[in-house]
C-alpha cells in the first residue's frame, strides 16, 4: 500500500492493542486491512485508516447503496425495503426523545428519506452529508444539506447518526463538536454495528459490518458506554435493529462463498436474533444518549 494514502491515528485510541484479525475490503480496493483490538475501550480499530483526502476514493462504488437510491440487485431491494420500513422506527424514536421542540440535525443524512420524513411531520430539519451525489438526491426530495459540520451552526433538541459514527475520522474531536450542537436537554442517537453479536462471531472477518476501511472504527455496547462517558453522555436507552442481521448476513455470505445463499443467511440472521434477546447484542443497535445532569 502507498503510505501517503494513510493517516496517523490517535494513539491514546490505538494503545493498549492487539491485532484482532485482517480483513479485506471486498465491495471497492480488494486491499487488506487489520482491525486492532483495544481492551480498554472494547472497540476495534482499523488499521491503517485512509487520510481525509483518499478516503473518499473507498467511497466510490455503485455498491455503496447508501449513497443511491439504486434498487437494481436483489440485494438493493431488499435494502431499499428495510430502509422505508426503518424510516417510520425512526420517526418513531425521534418523536419520543422531544414532543417540545422538533428540532433535528442528522449527520451523514445520505440522500435525505430520513430528513423528508421528518420534514412532513412538523420538524425542523438541518443535516450534512460530505458526499456530493448523495446531496444532489437529497435535493431533488426538498432536503438541503450541508457538506461539513463546521457549516452548522444551531444547536438541536436531537442529532441523530444513523450508521455514521464509525466511519468519522477524528472520532474524539467530531464527538466533541457534536456535542457542542446538542442542547442540555437533547438527545443524542447513534446507530451503529455491533462486532459482539453471534452474526459477527460467526462470519469472523467476512462480516460485512466490519466494511474496511469505510469502517474506522467497531464498537460493542460497553465500548459506545466508554466513549460517550469522556464527554459527559450516558447512555438511557438501548434499541434492537434485528433486521441488521439478515441483510448484514447476506452480504457476509457473499464474501465468505461467493454467493447468495439466502437460506444460510436466514438461518444466521434469525440465530443471531434469538442469542440477542438473552445477551442484548443484536448485529446492529441504536444508543439514545443524554448529557449528564450538573
Amino acid at each position: 500500500m502507498n503510505s501517503e494514502k494513510f493517516s496517523a491515528i490517535n494513539m491514546k485510541l490505538l494503545q493498549p492493542s492487539t491485532i484482532a484479525f485482517t480483513c479485506k475490503d471486498f465491495s471497492v480496493s480488494q486491499e487488506n486491512f487489520d482491525l486492532y483490538y483495544n481492551d480498554d475501550k472494547s472497540i476495534l480499530i482499523t488499521q491503517p485508516q485512509p487520510s481525509g483526502e483518499k478516503l473518499a476514493d473507498y467511497y466510490k462504488s455503485e455498491a455503496y447503496i447508501s449513497h443511491t437510491d439504486s434498487s437494481k440487485s436483489f440485494t438493493d431491494k431488499i435494502y431499499q425495503m428495510v430502509k422505508r420500513f426503518m424510516l417510520k422506527k425512526k420517526l418513531r424514536l425521534l418523536t419520543k426523545q422531544n414532543k417540545r421542540e422538533k428540532s433535528l440535525l442528522d449527520i451523514g443524512a445520505g440522500t435525505g428519506d430520513f430528513l423528508a420524513l421528518a420534514k412532513e411531520n412538523n420538524w425542523q430539519i438541518n443535516g450534512v452529508e460530505p458526499n456530493q451525489k448523495a446531496r444532489s438526491l437529497a435535493k431533488e426530495k426538498g432536503v438541503f444539506l450541508n457538506n461539513s459540520l463546521e457549516d452548522v451552526k444551531s444547536k438541536f433538541a436531537v442529532i441523530t447518526l444513523w450508521h455514521v459514527l464509525e466511519h468519522l475520522p477524528n472520532l474524539e474531536e467530531q464527538i466533541e463538536n457534536i456535542k457542542k450542537l446538542l442542547q442540555d436537554d437533547g438527545s443524542l442517537i447513534v446507530a451503529v454495528p455491533n462486532f459482539k453479536s453471534y452474526d459477527a462471531e460467526y462470519y469472523k472477518e467476512f462480516w460485512a459490518a466490519y466494511d474496511v476501511p469505510r469502517h474506522l472504527w467497531h464498537f460493542s455496547p460497553a465500548g459506545i458506554k466508554n466513549l460517550f462517558s469522556k464527554f459527559d453522555l450516558e447512555l438511557v436507552q438501548t434499541e434492537a435493529l434485528p433486521f441488521d442481521s439478515f441483510y448484514v448476513s447476506l452480504l457476509s455470505e457473499k464474501y465468505k462463498n461467493k454467493s447468495n445463499n439466502f437460506i444460510k443467511a436466514f438461518q444466521i440472521g434469525l440465530q443471531s436474533n434469538l442469542k440477542a434477546k438473552k445477551s442484548g447484542n443484536y448485529s446492529s443497535l441504536i444508543y439514545i444518549l443524554k448529557n449528564k445532569p450538573n
